[in-house]
C-alpha cells in the first residue's frame, strides 16, 4: 500500500493539479476570462440566491388543454365519419364533450364502432391498464365523446414536458447563463434565470404561446361591417398589435403554420431601416407558400401571432423562395424577442404565471460573504484540531482536504454547474467529512502501532484496513446524495451536486495523495516509531 511507482505518483499529483487548476478561470475577471483558450473557458455559475435574477413559476392552463383536446375530437370524428361514408346531422363541442347525432339509425352502430377507435390509452405509469383518454357512449342516435378526468391529467402532463423543452429554447437564446427550468407538481414549471433583473421581458417570452399562422384576409366586407352583423361563415374578426388595434376580417383557414418554419431572424429593412424580423420554411412550407402567394396575388395576407395580427401586406407577386420577412413597426428588442419566439417554437398551450420575484445582487452578496466566512471559520477549526491531535500527519490531512476542496471547485466549473448556498453547505460538510476519513486511517494506525507492529507496518496496516470501513460509509453517504439529486429540486439539488462530488474526491484523496505523501515520508524518515 505505501509503495507507488513514479508513473503512478505524476498522474495522482497531474490529476489533484489539472482539476484544481480548472476552477482559477472562474476566480478570473471576464476580460481575462475572454481570452482563455475556448477549452478553459469554463466556470462556477453563481446560483439565483448568489448572484440574483429572476424567479417565475408559471402553470399550464387546463382549461385550454381540454379545447384543445376536444376541437381535435370534433375534426378527428368529422374525418372519420365522411372517410366511414356515415351522414350526421350535428357534430359541436357541448357540456365539455363532442356530440355527433347520425342521421340514419343504421349507421349508428358503425359510427359508434369508428368513433371508439378515437380513444387512445393512456402512457406513462397507466400505460397497459386499459384506460382511455377518451370515453365514447351512444343515446338513440346521439353518440358522446367525453374527456376523461385521467386523459386531461396525462394530457397536461405532457403538455408541461412539451413546454419546459420550448421554454428552454426560449431563454438559452437570451444568453442568459444556466437557467433552472424545473417541473413542480403536475402542471407547473418553475423557472430560475441566475443574472437576468428584468423579469418583464422574461415574461413577455415565456407568456406567448407563439402560434404563427398566415391566413388571407376578406375583402367581402368590411371589420366593422362584419362587427355590426356578423362575419361570413368561416371567418372572424382578429385585432392588430397596434395602438389602438385595428379590426380585420380574417379567414380561419391556414394556409401556412408556424411549424414549418426552420428559422426566424431580426434584421432591418433595406429601403425604410425599420427592424424587422426575416424567416424561411423548410420543403412543405416553402411549397405552402408558393402555392398560397401564387393563387392570391392582389390580395391582403395577415401574419397571425397568437390570434394578434402582425401585418397584412398585399400580395404583389408570388414568393417562391420559401422565405419572407415580416414587418409590424417593431423596435429592435421586439423585433429580436419575435426572432426568439418563432425559432424556439410555440407553446403547445398557454402558460399562465402564478408567482413572480426579483432577487437582487445584494442578498447575493451578504449569501456568498456569510458562506465564505463560515468556511473559512469552520476550515481553521479542523486545520487546528488535526495538527494538534496528529502532529505532522495532521499538516498532511490539512494538506489533502485543501486539495480536495480545490478538486471539488474545478470539477464544478468542468461540469458548468450551478454553485448555490445550500452547495457551499455542501462543500463545507465535505470538508468535515474528508478530515473523518483521515481520521479513520490514522486511528487505526495508532491501533496497529500500540497492537506491537513497527511503525512502517502500522502506517501500512492502517490503510489498507481503514479502506472498507471509509468505502461503506462513503457509498452509503453517496447513495444518499444521489436519492437527493433524483427527488430535489432547486436548493437541494445543488446541495446534491457538490455533496456527491466532494464524497468522490474525499475518497480519491485519502486513499491516493494522503497515501502518496505518507509514503515519500516514510520512505525518506524511515521512522522507528508513528509520529501520531
Amino acid at each position: 500500500m505505501l509503495y507507488f511507482s513514479r508513473w503512478k505518483a505524476l498522474a495522482i499529483v497531474a490529476a489533484c493539479a489539472i482539476i484544481s487548476l480548472m476552477a482559477v478561470p472562474s476566480l478570473l475577471p471576464p476580460a481575462a476570462f475572454n481570452d482563455l483558450p475556448g477549452f478553459l473557458q469554463r466556470k462556477i455559475v453563481l446560483g439565483l440566491d448568489l448572484q440574483g435574477g429572476s424567479y417565475i413559476v408559471l402553470q399550464v392552463d387546463q382549461a385550454e388543454v381540454r379545447k384543445a383536446r376536444l376541437e381535435q375530437l370534433r375534426d378527428d370524428a368529422r374525418r372519420v365519419l365522411r372517410d366511414a361514408r356515415v351522414g350526421y346531422s350535428g357534430l359541436n363541442i357541448q357540456n365539455n364533450a363532442v356530440q355527433v347525432v347520425i342521421r340514419e339509425g343504421q349507421d349508428a352502430a358503425l359510427a359508434l364502432t369508428k368513433l371508439r377507435e378515437l380513444a387512445q390509452p393512456l402512457g406513462g405509469v397507466l400505460q397497459g391498464s386499459g384506460q382511455l383518454d377518451t370515453s365514447v357512449s351512444a343515446s338513440g342516435n346521439t353518440i358522446t365523446l367525453a374527456l376523461t378526468d385521467a386523459g386531461i391529467q396525462s394530457r397536461t402532463i405532457q403538455a408541461v414536458s412539451q413546454s419546459i423543452e420550448i421554454i428552454r429554447k426560449r431563454i438559452d437564446q437570451l444568453g442568459t447563463t444556466e437557467p433552472s427550468i424545473q417541473r413542480q407538481g403536475a402542471d407547473r414549471i418553475q423557472v430560475q434565470v441566475p443574472g437576468l433583473q428584468d423579469p418583464s421581458r422574461l415574461k413577455a417570452l415565456l407568456g406567448q404561446t407563439a402560434k404563427l399562422t398566415f391566413r388571407l384576409v376578406d375583402t367581402s366586407m368590411s371589420p366593422q361591417q362584419a362587427e355590426q352583423s356578423r362575419p361570413p361563415a368561416g371567418t372572424e374578426i382578429l385585432q392588430s398589435q397596434d395602438n389602438p388595434p385595428t379590426p380585420y376580417l380574417i379567414e380561419q383557414r391556414i394556409l401556412v403554420a408556424g411549424e414549418d418554419l426552420v428559422d426566424a431572424q431580426p434584421g432591418f429593412d433595406s429601403n425604410t431601416r425599420e427592424p424587422i424580423v426575416t424567416f424561411r420554411f423548410n420543403t412543405n412550407g416553402a411549397r405552402r407558400f408558393a402555392e398560397a402567394t401564387q393563387a392570391n396575388v392582389g390580395r391582403p395576407f395577415a401574419i397571425v401571432l397568437d390570434n394578434r395580427v402582425i401585418s397584412a401586406p398585399v400580395i404583389r407577386e408570388p414568393i417562391l423562395g420559401g422565405s419572407g420577412q415580416i414587418s409590424g413597426n417593431f423596435t429592435v428588442q421586439q423585433a429580436n424577442d419575435l426572432a426568439i419566439l418563432l425559432r424556439a417554437g410555440a407553446l403547445p398551450v398557454p402558460l399562465q404565471v402564478v408567482e413572480e420575484r426579483t432577487v437582487g445582487p445584494g442578498l447575493g452578496a451578504d449569501s456568498i460573504q456569510a458562506g465564505m466566512t463560515a468556511s473559512w471559520v469552520g476550515a481553521a477549526l479542523v486545520a487546528a484540531f488535526m495538527i494538534a491531535t496528529y502532529g505532522l500527519f495532521g499538516v498532511i490531512a490539512v494538506f489533502a482536504v485543501a486539495v480536495n476542496v480545490g478538486m471539488i471547485l474545478g470539477a464544478l466549473a468542468m461540469l458548468g454547474a450551478t454553485l448555490t448556498l445550500p452547495g457551499i453547505a455542501g462543500i463545507v460538510l465535505t470538508v468535515g467529512i474528508a478530515v473523518d476519513s483521515n481520521v479513520l486511517i490514522y486511528e487505526r494506525i495508532r491501533e496497529e502501532a500500540r497492537a506491537g507492529r513497527s511503525a512502517i507496518s502500522a502506517i501500512d496496516a492502517g490503510f489498507t484496513r481503514a479502506l472498507a470501513t471509509i468505502l461503506d460509509s462513503n457509498i452509503t453517504t453517496f447513495i444518499a446524495a444521489a436519492v437527493l439529486f433524483y427527488i430535489g429540486s432547486g436548493p437541494v439539488r445543488g446541495f446534491a451536486i457538490t455533496f456527491g462530488i466532494g464524497i468522490i474526491t474525499t475518497v480519491f484523496t485519502a486513499f491516493t495523495l494522503t497515501r502518496l505523501m505518507v509514503a515519500l515520508w516514510v520512505r525518506w524518515q524511515r521512522p522507528q516509531r508513528v509520529p501520531i
